[in-house]
This record gives structure tokens, C-alpha cells and sequence, in this order.
């Protein structure tokens, strides 16, 4: 099952709809739940009527199916109660903090890492990504996410995998030049990380096939800057922490509600060759093999694109399609 949200003048909730396998056609489905956040917080009751309307929508019996329109497309939950990214990667993790000589604690291979992000107002998938300044260091960050129901506090790692229901992609928009003064002092990222996107379409994880194996999306991820493939490596491999693992950290001492989103982090592969899935991750590859950085950061005009492709070359979750300007300030 693929679902999505349409932009609303009425709701910046937007509007719940089911999307057809190859994303030409999508159904509002207000009559079930206005929104996504309302069906997964009935989701036991709910997830067999969206499922009806799939299947007719699947087999075209459906009159009142309209095309389905990049642009009218809001992140699937436009915002959440909770947006908890990992950093599931961790030869990532090495990798940049090994650019900058500084020593990366044992227990990172050990113990997952996840920071709270902004969750009240995401950015659209074809929407622009608004910075005030290039100065900022403008980097993407091609991620996959999970959408949970209600996560009991303390929950296992094994119980955790049966609380993921809706699968998406991820941009988690960063602003590299910010981070070190905020990490400095010892308390987080905040302005460094401003609004992510996500992809259109948030699928039920059986829409993967064998590609989810319960813990993890063994697909490439590919991002595209300015039109040309800037990295594709396999989200199943490498990732050190799965994402009930990463459910079962963030659930240790609270609960999460339904509607919770949990972010991998950065898909990186050891295999340097499959390229990468942020500006940083290949700057600081360049300074450890050339001694100083070459790539740029995203300037104001540049485009960003990142999609999953299934076995047969169909895009799964529709494109983050985005473009970077400058924002003028509040009119």
C-alpha cells in the first residue's frame, strides 16, 4: 500500500490519499481518515479499508482516481509529533570525525546514536529548500525513515519491528557550516538543522518485497546535484544499527507515539566507489586522499534529487525533487 498527502489550503495536515503502485493515480480517502497522522492513530481499524481502496485502485475501479501531481504532494506526515534521527551508519560517522583527527568512541559500534529534530514543519518533496545565506554550508542528507504506531517505552528490538508501518525517504537538510559552534557546546544541533523533506509516497513495507527484510531497505539510494549521480550506495549494507534496533533506543525511557518518525542517517557504504549520499561525506573523503576539499556545498540555484528505484526500475516513493534559494526574510 502506498499513501500520501495532499497539499490543503484547509489543513496544513494536508489530505490523506492512497497512490497506485506506479504513482499515476491517487484517491482521497477523507471518508476513512483525513489525514495520515488520523490513520495511524487507528491503524488496526483502519489499515483494511485503506487497503480496499488500493486494490481498486490497483484494478481500475475506481471513477474518481485523479493523476497523481509531484507538486501537489506534501511530505507524507507534513509534520509529526516526533522526528528522531539516527545515525545508523557508523563507518559515516568514522569517516568524518577521522577527517577532522578526532578519535571516535568505542561504544559508537555499540550503542546507536540519535539526535530530536524540528518535526512542525516539513518541507514538501518538490518544494525549495529556503537558506539565508550560502555561507551556511548547505549540504543534503539521502536517508530512509520509518513511521511507527504507538511504541511502548522499554519495548525490545524484536518487538520493535512489528511497529514500523509506513516506510519513506529522507532529506535531512543541514547546514554544516553551523554545526561545529552548536556541537561545541555541548547541547545539539539546532539551527543547524533546519526543516527536512521527504518523499511523496510513505509505502507499507511489504510494497519492498524481498528488498525488506524486516530490519532494513537492501535497495540503493540515488542522489542526483544538478542533474548528474552524486551517490547510489545500498541502504541494506553497512547499516550497523537496523531500524528496530534504532525504535528500541529511542523507546528506552518514553514511550513514542503513533506517527513517530525514525531516520537512519546517512546512507553510506564502506565501498567508497557507490559514492555518497551528502557533500561532506565526499569532502572529507577528498582531504583524506588529496589533503584539502574540492566539492562545494549546495549553492543558491542548485538541484537535488533523491529516489529509490525497485528491481524493475519503477521509483518507489516518488522523487525529492528540490531546488536551493535564498530566503529573503518574513514578508
Amino acid at each position: 500500500m502506498k499513501l500520501a498527502s495532499l497539499k490543503s489550503v484547509s489543513s496544513r495536515d494536508g489530505e490523506l490519499c492512497v497512490v497506485n503502485q506506479t504513482l499515476t493515480h491517487v484517491m482521497p480517502v477523507g471518508h476513512i481518515a483525513k489525514t495520515l497522522q488520523q490513520a495511524l492513530e487507528n491503524w488496526p481499524s483502519l489499515e483494511g479499508h485503506l487497503q480496499e481502496i488500493y486494490g481498486a485502485l490497483e484494478n481500475n475501479s475506481l471513477k474518481n482516481a485523479i493523476p497523481f501531481v509531484a507538486k501537489d504532494m506534501h511530505a507524507p506526515l507534513p509534520r509529526a509529533y516526533q522526528w528522531a534521527d539516527g545515525s545508523a551508519y557508523v563507518n559515516h560517522v568514522e569517516l568524518v570525525r577521522k577527517a577532522r583527527g578526532a578519535e571516535m568512541p568505542a561504544d559508537f559500534w555499540t550503542i546507536p546514536l540519535i539526535y530530536q529534530g524540528g518535526s512542525d514543519s516539513f518541507i514538501a518533496p518538490t518544494d525549495p529548500i529556503q537558506v539565508a545565506d550560502e555561507s551556511y554550508g548547505i549540504d543534503f542528507e539521502a536517508e530512509i525513515a520509518v513511521i511507527t504506531d504507538d511504541v511502548p517505552m522499554g519495548v525490545s528490538v524484536e518487538n520493535a519491528a512489528r511497529h514500523i508501518k509506513l516506510v519513506m525517504l529522507v532529506n535531512d537538510v543541514s547546514l554544516r557550516n553551523l554545526i561545529p559552534a552548536e556541537i561545541n557546546k555541548g547541547f545539539g544541533f539546532f539551527q543547524s538543522k533546519p526543516s527536512s523533506s521527504f518523499s511523496p509516497i510513505a509505502l507499507s513495507p511489504d510494497e519492498l518485497g524481498s528488498n525488506w527484510d524486516g530490519q532494513r531497505v537492501n535497495l540503493p539510494l540515488l542522489s542526483h546535484v544538478n542533474g548528474k549521480l552524486f551517490g547510489q550506495p545500498n541502504a541494506g549494507i553497512d547499516m550497523t544499527f537496523s531500524f528496530p534496533e534504532l525504535i528500541a533506543h529511542a523507546a528506552k525511557t518514553r514511550p513514542l507515539s503513533a506517527g513517530t518518525i525514525i531516520g537512519s542517517g546517512t546512507v553510506s557504504n564502506c565501498d567508497r566507489s557507490k559514492g555518497s549520499s551528502c557533500i561532506v561525506e565526499k569532502r572529507m573523503l577528498e582531504i583524506l586522499d588529496k589533503g584539502e576539499a574540492k566539492t562545494p556545498y549546495l549553492q543558491f540555484g542548485d538541484t537535488i534529487r533523491i529516489e529509490m528505484l525497485n528491481d524493475k526500475g519503477s521509483s518507489l516513493f516518488g522523487a525529492i525533487e528540490q531546488f536551493i534559494t535564498q530566503y529573503k526574510g518574513p514578508q
